[in-house]
């Protein structure tokens, strides 16, 4: 059962998990949580409506009602749940995964999410010890519930006006066509790519990390002059962005540039949260604005839940989650291109463009993420970590989600990934000659002594 994972429930339909799973998932939710009706979107991959069927016939079964919302992106379930009172919901969701996968991931009251550690591991436990799952009684009900209208509602709360604006968005074939052109509009300054719903993903993986993904957007960025361009990922959870020279940006700077929004316009000096593997450069921007910094571990499992705990404004990951307050503490790829897009407009005004404020922020230079497959990864993780702090006196040490170790003129992140086979490794210094240095030196580590192989 290879499919249950920290944040959710994810991998190749038909081998690593199947019909069973997904009718057992649907039936131990209600349980789990306590719920005697379960919101249930599905995305548009192709093995969607049969797991959506399972998944809901596991529901009733177990004497629960499902409110049935369609179509829908992973946000538009966030927001379902707590806008509406549910105690539990589930989209079926593969995320950024290839079309051959798919996946579930499950929340409760308010649009907390559900981890292995908060309940998917005991619904693994059920499976696998072949816990009963009788017909109840009273069988439940299916209602279709409408809930686009109200999310866009909600979300216009947020927009201004993007008339002076060009801007180039990629839908990748998936979630945020549902929403886009209602948000954005369709006049002659904003200029779409694969904006059709297909989960089949015929242009590109909707993963938007991967380099190659984001050169269709870039070619369009360039050839029609825009100010910005978007790319949202297959269930619109996440967003990245490109500058107006075509270039990508990494987004854990949006959440510096965010500041301009929230600290700026609506004075929300506060605590943002970040993940581990965030830029320095991003609290060093925030902190004069009178906001501080909580760095976390990875994924919304866990991002969610702090931004929650410590009552933070905004906040965000390496991979193009951003979390709000004002949405339930959870990400919406949707309300942070709304953000970021109002910035982009204000800055126009002011005669600025987005690479000069990212330049702004910017002030180390970053391998960006490094994987190795390793079979050793605990092993290979401390060797790295006892290697340098060996050679050096560590200004900051992180235990959290692998190891975050900083020292006056660099700082290394490495973590074992939680959804993929690889060892990951990040590092930042102020200089290109130190970068090189630091990851020669790592690789030296991985490769040679723990027979990793990069990829």
């Amino acid at each position: 059962m290879g499919a249950f994972h920290a944040y959710d429930i994810r991998g190749v339909w038909g081998e690593d998990w199947n019909l069973d799973i997904a009718y057992k998932v649907g039936y131990f939710v209600p349980q789990l949580l306590k719920a005697d009706k379960v919101l249930v979107g599905r995305d548009c991959r192709i093995s969607s409506d049969e797991i959506h069927d399972a998944v809901i016939r596991g529901i009733n079964d177990a004497g629960a009602d499902v409110y049935d919302i369609g179509l829908s992106s992973t946000p538009m379930v966030y927001f379902g749940t707590a806008n509406y009172g549910f105690d539990a919901s589930i989209q079926i969701t593969a995320s950024h995964n290839p079309a051959q996968y798919n996946g579930m991931k499950v929340s409760t009251t308010d649009a907390q999410a559900v981890g292995f550690d908060a309940g998917l591991g005991q619904i693994k436990a059920w499976i696998d010890e072949g816990k009963a799952t009788p017909v109840a009684a009273r069988r439940g009900n299916v209602y279709q519930k409408e809930i686009l209208a109200d999310y866009l509602a909600y979300m216009r709360k947020f927009v201004k006006d993007y008339s002076g604006l060009t801007i180039a968005m990629d839908l990748s074939n998936g979630m945020a066509n549902l929403f886009a052109k209602d948000i954005f509009g369709t006049g002659g300054n904003i200029h779409y790519l694969f904006d059709t719903l297909d989960g089949r993903f015929p242009n590109h993986e909707p993963n938007p990390l991967i380099e190659k993904n984001c050169l269709p957007l870039e070619e369009k960025v360039r050839q029609v002059k825009a100010d910005a361009g978007v790319i949202y990922d297959g269930d619109a959870d996440r967003v990245m962005f490109v500058d107006e020279r075509g270039t990508f940006i990494s987004p854990d700077l949006m959440i510096a540039l965010m500041g301009n929004y929230f600290v700026k316009e609506r004075g929300l000096r506060g605590l943002v949260l970040q993940d581990i593997r965030s830029s320095k450069a991003v609290g060093e921007y925030l902190a004069p604005m009178g906001c501080e910094m909580r760095t976390w571990k990875v994924g919304r499992a866990f991002a969610a839940k702090k931004l929650r705990e410590i009552d933070g404004v905004w906040g965000g990951e390496l991979a193009g989650h951003y979390y709000f307050r004002d949405f339930f503490y959870s990400d919406s790829g949707l309300l942070a291109s709304v953000i970021l897009l109002n910035i982009v407009a204000d800055l126009k005004k002011e005669g600025k463009t987005l690479s000069q404020a990212i330049a702004r922020i910017v002030r180390y230079r970053n391998s960006g993420e490094i994987n190795y497959r390793i079979e050793d990864k605990k092993g290979a993780m401390d060797a790295v970590k006892d290697y340098f702090m060996g050679r050096e006196k560590a200004t900051a040490f992180m235990d959290f989600d692998g190891y975050r170790v900083e020292f006056p003129d660099w700082w290394f992140n490495i973590r074992p990934s939680n959804t993929e086979p690889y060892l990951r490794f990040i590092c930042e210094a102020t200089s290109e000659k130190l970068l090189q240095e630091k990851i020669s030196e790592t690789d030296s580590i991985l490769v040679n002594r723990f027979g990793g192989k990069r990829s």
